[in-house]
């Protein structure tokens, strides 16, 4: 093997390392938020099917359907959430991390008003960037891709091992509002919590 393939194995496996620890951080802030009873979201299980495995405990796999996103669940209010979580050591994230199939999925989940989005890690910084935005990276940004400054409005806080991609950063409550509600479709039809005090 060259040299090439050599250095492009290793940068793999750390790529892949590293986006086990993200996932792994996620994953305790998911137990957190379900200990605070706010959220019950879990991780995605991968499509993969096991075809042969030997007395070491070594297998052969395959997947067996498109990539979903990365975690799924609800809020304590009932209202459902879908993400992807990506991270890269570089300083920008691309747009194109997501396959079509994740994008489709979340574009589904978004219009039938859950709350959508794609958590992120770029170096030591978080951020969860509503799927609305990030479907629109273009437009939004003027390139394809991101980079920390652009996205600081979207910083989430870092504590005891958990990315708490419930938890912007910012105490602006003008940024915050408009935060939370790029993260779902609201529909014409919805009641909101005026009217349902009126009605009792």
């Amino acid at each position: 093997m060259d040299d090439k393939k050599l250095q492009q194995r290793y940068k793999n496996k750390v790529a892949n390392a590293q986006g086990q620890h993200f996932e792994n951080y996620i994953n305790s802030a998911c137990i957190i938020y379900r200990n605070d009873n706010r959220a019950e979201i879990d991780k995605t299980p991968e499509p993969f099917r096991v075809l042969s495995k030997d007395k070491t405990g070594k297998f052969t796999g395959r997947f067996i359907a498109n990539a979903q996103p990365d975690f799924k669940g609800a809020l304590k209010t009932g209202m459902c959430i879908c993400f992807e979580a990506k991270y890269t050591l570089k300083d920008n994230i691309k747009r194109s991390v997501l396959t079509n199939s994740q994008l489709e999925t979340l574009d589904r989940y978004y219009h039938i008003g859950a709350i959508t989005g794609v958590c992120i890690g770029i170096q030591d910084k978080f951020y969860f960037i509503p799927f609305l935005v990030w479907r629109n990276m273009k437009n939004c940004f003027g390139r394809q891709y991101v980079k920390q400054e652009d996205i600081k409005r979207f910083e989430i806080k870092f504590f005891n091992g958990a990315v708490l991609f419930l938890d912007y950063i910012t105490k602006d409550e003008k940024i915050l509002n408009e935060n939370y509600s790029l993260l779902r479709k609201k529909f014409e039809n919805e009641i909101d919590d005026s009217i349902k005090k009126v009605r009792g």
